[in-house]
């Protein structure tokens, strides 16, 4: 018997599941993030449920997956018109409906999803649903049960208005025709010996498969997959040719970038473009505001004029860099019970100098909180968007190949840029941090207000200032090597 999951997983690749029936161990711990979106898709699940109140929920059991069936079938017996994941094993498969709602001439299933719209793969979990509910009662509708991402929140939270309701029974029935065939190709699959499928598209759509270190270990670190911005498709083409590394590889069709990235890795030295770096540091006025911002977003908002998934500034760190006087750095987090925003700005246009150039990395990103904060509160408006003129990014030198160092492995992030220019440096080490990304620090501090334990939300917010604080002391040690390359 196979699980709704484990029949989605199986669509995407037969291997995948055959990994995850007989080989298990195998299988990749998820992470913080993944965690993070597992929490997420259960919170907006149980808010979904108010949609339909009056409900009895069929409680999760790992032990007594049969108690969960029989739950199920003695409430619907019972005549209750609403049940919360109901639970059936029918047909081969064992699936659990979010919300199975009575009507007069049958029952409506709705999945829900937390996403901000129906996905294909969205499609076919509701037609399995429907393959298996329909064998034991009479289904009259299919819907997903998504977020209505153009909701804004004023005052107290709206049901109505966060969710999007999308009926896709006639989807969900011409999908019926394909399911036996599919269910039969995978249990013959599951009987015989692990699938000779190399690795390809299927291995990250429509999900990041959790066998990849199994199926990759046979791709080097460096490898036509790090290839700057060629296409997946382009990339297992070569793959599918022989040719995985660098070696291998004619510069023609590759691009400037791509070229010079292989040139680099085979001869094992950096490439540098003098003028190309003598332009960039001729844009900068000092003083110099390196500053980088942290964001976070929630499915379901929790503050006035937040929309679902909307991008929060929450932090930020500034190192200001005069000529010819100390490094001084500046900071903020906000509250994590509140929305964090206003604070921010006023302390923000207080922190920066009146003149200089803003250094951001990939400024695209910062400028684009500063409009929608100017947006959020007219007051500032001004203030803020006379910043936009002062900024500078400091990704472009390394774009326009001012410098390219092999250890950048095709990618011009501050994350490959910095330990290849620093690679010995334990100050200038994200690994040594707490919280080492981006992501990690939106899900921490997206979580941290459910932390009661004081003592333990204020370690987590020094990790915090800690990761955000190496971001802008990281722009002002590239700089300093830019500048010494040049001299």
């Amino acid at each position: 018997m196979l699980s709704k999951s484990q029949y989605i997983q199986g669509l995407q690749c037969h291997k995948a599941l055959w990994l995850l029936k007989h080989s298990p161990e195998l299988k990749q711990q998820p992470d913080a993030q993944s965690e993070s979106l597992f929490e997420t898709g259960h919170t907006f699940g149980e808010l979904a449920c108010q949609l339909f109140p009056g409900g009895v929920e069929i409680k999760f059991d790992t032990n007594d997956f049969d108690g969960m069936v029989r739950k199920t079938q003695e409430l619907i017996e019972a005549g209750v018109e609403v049940i919360y994941e109901a639970t059936f094993k029918e047909k081969g498969i064992f699936a659990m409906a979010d919300i199975l709602v009575k009507q007069k001439d049958g029952w409506a299933m709705y999945e829900v999803k937390a996403s901000t719209g129906v996905k294909p793969y969205h499609q076919d979990d509701a037609a399995i649903q429907w393959y298996a509910l329909s064998n034991v009662l009479p289904l009259t509708k299919a819907c997903i049960v998504h977020v209505n991402n153009q909701y804004i929140r004023q005052g107290e939270l709206d049901i109505i208005d966060l969710f999007a309701i999308e009926d896709i029974t006639e989807i969900a029935l011409v999908k019926q025709e394909q399911i036996p065939e599919l269910l039969g190709a995978m249990e013959g699959m599951l009987k015989q010996a692990e699938p000779t499928i190399d690795i390809g598209p299927q291995c990250s759509d429509p999900h990041n498969c959790d066998f990849s270190q199994h199926c990759w270990s046979h791709i080097p670190g460096q490898s036509v997959f790090n290839l700057y911005r060629m296409s997946g498709q382009k990339k297992f083409e070569l793959y599918r040719q022989g040719k995985i590394e660098y070696k291998d590889l004619a510069t023609e069709g590759l691009s400037e970038i791509q070229s010079v990235q292989v040139d680099s890795v085979l001869n094992n030295q950096a490439m540098i473009d003098p003028d190309i770096i003598h332009d960039f540091l001729d844009t900068l006025e000092y003083p110099i505001n390196f500053l980088d911002f942290e964001t976070f977003y929630e499915a379901i908002p929790r503050f006035d004029g937040q929309k679902p998934y909307m991008q929060m500034p929450f932090q930020y760190s500034l190192h200001i860099l005069q000529e010819d006087q100390p490094l001084k750095h500046k900071e903020f987090l906000g509250d994590e019970h509140v929305d964090p925003r206003e604070e921010l700005v006023i302390q923000m246009l207080d922190d920066l100098t009146d003149t200089g150039s803003i250094m951001a990395y990939n400024m695209p990103f910062e400028k684009r909180m500063i409009r929608e904060m100017a947006g959020a509160y007219p007051k500032y408006s001004d203030s803020l968007m006379q910043l936009l003129d002062r900024f500078v990014d400091l990704l472009d030198p390394f774009r326009k190949l001012g410098y390219y160092h092999p250890d950048f492995n095709g990618s011009f992030s501050i994350k490959s840029v910095l330990p290849a220019l620093f690679p010995d440096d334990p100050e200038l080490n994200y690994k040594t941090l707490n919280i080492q990304h981006g992501g990690m620090a939106m899900d921490t501090f997206a979580n941290l207000y459910k932390l009661k334990d004081q003592q333990k939300r204020d370690e987590i917010r020094n990790d915090l200032l800690a990761y955000c604080r190496l971001d802008t002391l990281a722009m002002v040690m590239i700089l300093s090597q830019l500048e010494e390359i040049i001299i």
